[in-house]
């Protein structure tokens, strides 16, 4: 009879803990979701609908024409084409450097090493707006320790071009790339040395068992650095809005956007505007911004959760 009671009490806990799960995972679906699928409402809605009192999320008139005007206003495909260029040069240079210090700080001893590395962690804790006034003075006056102004005369302007990005992605000093130097550091130490060992017996040096021999094994670790790279900095508006100005590009194009509604909407004119109306509009364009980013984690959400366990982020 007790051995039947505790088999009952265990079917009752797993299911309690089933019905517990659902909710939670109901949750935080209906938090993450609701956003989206309210955009998508909105941007299919025509203007009548707006002050329908029986349209909550299904519109009675179905119309693209809000996808029309953001499309127009925006400059949608070459701002789609210029955002896909940035964010795909800085995502292979950031993943190419920070796993090069990431390897250097796994394997490699030498003095300073773990000064260094504090340094790195210290990125991360940073908040980015207290070093921007310098960085924004280097970069308006980007002089490469006096070399450039030895040889041309004068200092560079870097701003409002794409270099300011480069260089920092070359230099392992984008957005959030202390947090990437750690994940591939985090790696590299949990791969065991004896294949670096069988490599050097073998006459190869450091930078050829790096290549031939850690970077494949490091494939998990690269493939989420990447695409936390590639989807940060399409989302960026902090440095991006600061260092290009008139490019675009979606974060630029997003700032501006109800600036530019608010001139091509009725005529020009900058007043009397239907507040209503512009949200709706400018949800739109928020909608076209995220739809690329959602489109591609469809296709590449298996690889993002096996490279995230396999990496350890999780551990």
């Amino acid at each position: 009879m007790s051995i039947a009671r505790l088999l009952s009490f265990e079917n009752w806990k797993r299911w309690l803990w089933s019905i517990v799960r659902f909710v939670l995972i109901a949750g935080l679906s209906f938090v993450i979701l609701y956003p989206i699928l309210q955009k998508i409402a909105t941007a299919i809605k025509h203007k009548n609908d707006l002050y329908s009192p029986i349209v909550v999320w299904i519109p009675e008139t179905f119309t693209l024409e809000n996808f029309k005007i953001a499309i127009s206003i925006m400059d949608y495909w070459n701002t789609l084409l210029n955002t896909f260029l940035l964010s795909g040069v800085t995502t292979i240079l950031t993943t190419a450097s920070c796993a090069l210090a990431g390897y250097a700080f796994a394997r490699l001893s030498f003095k300073g090493s773990k000064l260094l590395f504090a340094g790195v962690i210290l990125t991360i804790l940073v908040p980015p707006t207290t070093i921007l006034i310098p960085i924004y003075m280097n970069l308006k006056d980007f002089t490469l320790m006096g070399i450039i102004p030895l040889l041309t005369g004068e200092s560079v302007n870097l701003l409002n071009s794409y270099w300011p990005f480069i260089l920092t992605a070359i230099t392992a000093n984008s957005l959030k790339a202390g947090l990437y130097i750690f994940i591939f550091r985090q790696f590299f130490r949990g791969i065991p040395k004896v294949m670096e060992e069988a490599a050097y017996i073998d006459g190869a040096g450091v930078g050829t068992t790096f290549l031939r021999i850690m970077l494949p094994n490091a494939l998990p670790a690269m493939i989420t650095v990447m695409l936390f790279s590639f989807v940060w900095q399409w989302n960026d508006s902090f440095y991006t809005t600061t260092y290009l100005t008139s490019s675009n590009v979606m974060a630029t194009q997003l700032s501006s956007l109800p600036y530019n509604l608010s001139i091509q909407l009725e005529g020009g004119v900058t007043t009397n505007k239907d507040p209503f109306y512009m949200s709706m509009v400018q949800d739109t364009g928020i909608l076209l911004a995220i739809l690329p980013l959602i489109i591609i984690y469809l296709f590449v959400q298996r690889y993002f959760v096996e490279s995230i366990e396999r990496s350890g982020i999780v551990g």
